[in-house]
Order: C-alpha cells, then structure tokens, then sequence
C-alpha cells in the first residue's frame, strides 16, 4: 500500500479476544443486494494523542480485539451453501489492521481545501473492495494513518454485513472500549427472525457481481456545512413558504381572509394542523435537489430522482431491536420533472420527500420485500440517466461521539467507495445541535453550477 500520500508501515490480523459461540448468519433480502456494492469507507479525524504513537497502535489493537468479541460477525467470512444461501460464518477468521504514515500532511491539509483532497482517499483499506469478496477477503479493516499533527482512523466494513446503523454502533463501542469503558450498554442484536430473512435465492455470476456505475468519471467532492442557526432559517422558510405554489395565498392572509367566517376558519385551521410540517433534513434535501436540478440545466420534461435512504428497523411491525445488527435499509425514490422542481417553490419539492417518507409504513416495507422476492437482484448503484441524486448516511448518527480517549474527532470523511454523480452523504456537523454537513459529489459541471446558486448557497455557513 505505497502511493504519493501514504506510506505502509504494518499490517496484520486482529482476532476476537474471545472465541465466537454464534451461530451462522443468514444474509437478509436488505444485506444481499448490497453484494454489488463497495465496502462503506467512513473515518474521523483526531489531534494527535498525548502519547506516543507505537502505544496508540497498541492499545488499537487491543481495543479491536475486545470490540470484535462484542461483534462476532464482523470477524469472520460469507459462505455460499449448496442452495446458493449466503451466510456470515462467524468463524473467527480475523480483520486486517493497518499502521501507514503520512507525516508530511497536516490536519489543515485535510479540512483545510474547498475540494476534499485526493489524499484522503488513501486512509482507508480495502479501496474499492466489492462485498462479494467477503468470501474471501476480511468483512472489516481498520486503518491508523498517522499524520504530522494528528491521526486519522478509518474502517471498512462490508456493506453487506451493516449498514450506517450497525457500522456507527461499531465504531462508537471500539472508541468506548479503546478510552476504558468496562461496560458496554450498546449491545448489538443478531436475531433472524423478521420478514427481512427469505427463502428467495439471489443468484450470482461465477465470479461475483460487478458495481454498477463508473469509477473513472471526473468527479468534484465538497462538504457544505449548515449551522444549526441557517437549517432553522431554512426549516422555518420552508414551512412558512405559501402552500399554493401559485403564490395565491398563506395562512395567515388566508386566515385574515376568512375571519368573519368562523365555520371557514376552523375548516381551514383543520387543514392546516393536518399538513405535515417538513422537517430540517426534508427541507435541506429539498434545497439541494433544486440546486443540482438547475445546475444539471435539464429541459423541463426531463425526469429526475431523489433517492432517499430509510430505517426500517422502526417501520417494521413488529418494531425490529434500534441495535439490530445487518441492514435495515430500503431506498425510496421520487420522481419529479425538472419543471415541477423548478417552477414549484421549496416547500411543494419538500412535500414531495415528505409525503413518500411518510408512506413507507409496515405494509411498505413488506412490498418492497415482496418485490425483491419475485425478482431478487443486486442494488443498482449510480447515476444512470444524469437525473439521479441518492442520498446516504444520516445526521443522526454519532459520528463525533468517537473519543478513543483523548478527545472527539476534528471531521469525519469517506473514502472513494460508492461514490459518483449524484451521491450524497449527511454528517451531521462537529458542532452538534442539529448542525449538518453534506458530502457532495457531483460533476465538475455540475458543481461548478451549485457553488454560484444563491438559493443554495445563502444557507451554507462553511466549506
């Protein structure tokens, strides 16, 4: 692993402090279509510990042992049974630990630039590993670059063993079990006994599935940071905007309107209480998706996509454990025109997100697994008619929860894996509070048009 950036000092494998007594995992109809896909690259970035580094990559290691004992499967290796199932056998194989140098960057040099640098990119393992090779390759690798100020630890875990749920439960039980925590509280749940688990066979070529989208196209990738302050002004904008994209009227002139008419009020403050309120994240995917609608410059008949990532595990009736460890994760898309993006205002887009978010309830889910059921396939990954946006990751997951004991991450950052034109990923921000930072990868065209969108851009408060 020697490149420009990084240079290898060591590798080796980590076992489970403890033997496994778990039983093999069968893989879910969420988990299997994910086969096609790259192992998920996320990290954080911290200041340099007050010790020295041969003791930081010690006690890692130590630490990893210990978390795998609580992780079992994430220790061991997909097998393929004769019916063409595919299981997690926890059987202890190990994952890989990688000690690299890359003394000559500074913390600067990472957060620091408009773009994320290409740099970045090479502090993680297993760059563009499909999950499929999961067969034969470790589920999870763990990367400490060392840099001149600071340190950076990055995982990759396959994507079709967790999702952004179970990978963050990881990664914040290895910072706990790394600053001394005896007891861990987070405990993840194994059970298979849901809907999500099938009969249905997905059947594979000989030498595994290929991603589907292009790793070679030009691509620019920003993070935008919202403060808490700027998504309420963008929340409150959206809700108050007028319901009627027309622009005939709002609530309160249609209030004023009506108010010798008690009967026509109470009818209207009904309807009113009954309109969902979009939320912060709608509101802000609803921003985005005007931008990049009109950076893209799409005639008015062209199709676009928003594609939104959802949990399952509290939709499902039964409610699935919140630690539920796999993926739990189903993508909902929403068509709209680009003419409708455009000539409606913010809220009418938001609406749109919202009114499909909403509607993926109990009976939602279980179509969706029908569905996969009668025609089980890989996850189709990309940008495939230039109209796509796909968003990933979530605000809410505790990404800077992450001390490993001498403080929380400077910023979290991905690597190459699933990345193309289009494909976002929500952080939230350092700053907490309901802040966000959105990862934004798109073409140089493209970003180029989002950068000079005032509407856009009056809401972002770094990068």
């Amino acid at each position: 692993m020697t490149s420009a950036a990084t240079t290898l000092v060591s590798k080796c494998t980590i076992f489970p402090s403890k033997k496994s007594s778990l039983s093999d995992l069968k893989l879910s109809v969420s988990d299997l279509p994910m086969l096609s896909v790259h192992y998920i690259q996320k990290g954080c970035l911290f200041t340099r510990p007050p010790f020295p580094i041969p003791h930081l990559i010690s006690l890692l290691k130590l630490s990893l042992s210990q978390t795998l004992t609580q992780f079992p499967p994430l220790a061991g290796q997909f097998v393929t049974d004769s019916g063409g199932y595919v299981y997690i056998s926890c059987n202890d194989a190990g994952v890989d630990f990688v000690h690299a140098a890359a003394t000559h960057i500074f913390i600067r040099d990472v957060i620091g630039s408009l773009d994320v640098p290409d740099h970045v990119k090479e502090f993680f393992p297993m760059d563009r590993m499909v999950s499929y090779r999961g067969h034969f390759s470790p589920l999870l690798a763990v990367q400490v670059t060392e840099l001149a100020d600071g340190v950076f630890i990055g995982c990759a875990v396959n994507h079709s063993v967790t999702d952004g749920t179970s990978f963050w439960n990881f990664f914040n039980t290895f910072a706990e079990v790394s600053r001394g925590v005896k007891r861990i509280i987070r405990q993840p749940d194994f059970t298979r006994n849901s809907i999500l688990i099938s009969n249905s066979v997905l059947k594979l070529p000989a030498d595994g599935p290929k991603i589907t989208f292009s790793g070679d196209a030009p691509l620019r990738e920003r993070i935008f940071s919202f403060s808490r302050e700027s998504i309420q002004r963008l929340k409150a904008e959206t809700n108050n905007q007028k319901m009627n994209y027309n622009g005939e009227s709002n609530i309160v002139e249609l209030m004023a309107k009506q108010s010798n008419d008690p009967l026509k009020i109470k009818t209207e403050m009904e309807m009113v209480n009954t309109m969902a309120e979009i939320s912060s994240f709608q509101s802000l995917c609803a921003l985005l998706w005007r931008a990049v609608t009109r950076a893209r410059k799409f005639p008015a008949s062209k199709m676009t996509t928003f594609r939104m990532a959802v949990n399952c595990r509290n939709r499902l009736q039964p409610k699935l454990n919140p630690l539920y460890f796999g993926n739990a994760i189903q993508s909902i898309p929403t068509y709209v025109s680009a003419g409708d993006v455009l000539s409606h205002n913010l809220h009418w887009c938001a609406e749109q997100l919202n009114k499909n978010v909403k509607a993926h309830d109990d009976v939602m889910v279980r179509k969706f697994v029908a569905d996969w059921e009668k025609d089980p396939r890989c996850f189709p990954l990309g940008n495939f008619d230039g109209a796509m946006l796909t968003m990933g990751s979530s605000p809410r997951f505790p990404m800077y929860e992450n001390d490993f004991g001498w403080g929380r991450p400077v910023a979290v950052r991905s690597g190459r894996a699933n990345k193309f034109d289009g494909k976002i990923s929500a952080f939230p921000g350092r700053g907490g509070g309901g802040s966000v930072d959105l990862e934004v990868i798109l073409s140089p065209d493209t970003m180029e048009g989002l950068e000079s969108d005032p509407e856009f851009m009056q809401y972002v408060t770094g990068y």
